[in-house]
């Protein structure tokens, strides 16, 4: 997800790759940040955090402890953080009286088309939070919502690329089942749900009315339909986005 929000900055010139510093410990990924972004790097998690004006912090909630412990002390103008399923009141007791943001993004940052829910901390002012809002309406939407409701944004929108790559992918598979060629299928399944959402998006519709629409009496949409309640498939994804929430506040735990 790091990786996706400097994708998407660089390419968007928010920043300059010369702006940039990304600690990174292992040897293999800072060779290949420097030779696709050209962007500065370290291992001195300490040093990078006091050259900079804002700190994104993207790491695996699993080692923010020992990570918080190399920033204890650095008084960095603006925290942002990405880690699923850390709330707040951590963030906060790791970096006292500093402004905080948690956010939660989604891949699809790294071509602009993300979106990312921002929840401030007590610290932040409104001045920051709309600095926040403009780094990352660079790669995308931004929504703000309370803190409670972040390990649900993680459950749907953080998560939620795996669940549509699988759909995307399955469609595939079934016009391959169908008799189309893997490549004809592929780009049919990827166009059919970028078109949709679009759709959705532009004409305000609400995703009900839009499969009234296409479902005629005793057609092929609803017989399609049919097989998909049959099998589950709505419920699978109200389960998914449920089980992704309470494993983003058991990483929190």
């Amino acid at each position: 997800m790091g990786e996706a929000l400097l994708s998407g900055l660089i390419a968007r010139q928010i920043y300059q790759a010369s702006e940039i510093l990304v600690s990174e410990p292992m040897p293999q990924r800072r060779d290949l940040l420097a030779q696709q972004y050209e962007v500065a790097l370290t291992t001195d998690n300490h040093a990078a955090a006091a050259a900079t004006e804002v700190l994104l912090l993207a790491i695996k909630p699993q080692v923010f402890a020992a990570v918080a412990a190399d920033l204890a002390g650095v008084k960095v103008p603006v925290v942002v953080s990405i880690l699923a399923g850390v709330p707040l009141s951590k963030l906060e007791a790791a970096f006292p009286f500093r402004p905080v943001v948690r956010v939660m993004p989604n891949t699809p940052a790294m071509v602009g088309a993300g979106i990312s829910a921002i929840a401030p901390g007590k610290h932040v002012s409104p001045d920051q939070v709309e600095m926040v809002k403009g780094i990352l309406s660079a790669v995308g939407e931004v929504v703000e919502v309370p803190e409670y409701l972040m390990d649900a944004v993680t459950g749907l929108s953080g998560s939620g690329p795996g669940y549509v790559a699988i759909v995307i992918e399955a469609l595939a598979d079934g016009g391959v089942c169908a008799g189309l060629p893997r490549a004809i299928a592929s780009q049919l399944a990827i166009q059919t749900v970028l078109g949709t959402a679009q759709l959705l998006q532009e004409t305000g519709l609400h995703p009900a009315q839009l499969k009234d629409r296409v479902t005629s009496p005793g057609g092929t949409t609803i017989a399609a339909i049919a097989k998909l309640e049959e099998a589950g498939f709505r419920s699978a994804l109200i389960e998914a986005v449920r089980e992704s929430s309470r494993r983003s506040q058991e990483l929190g735990g």
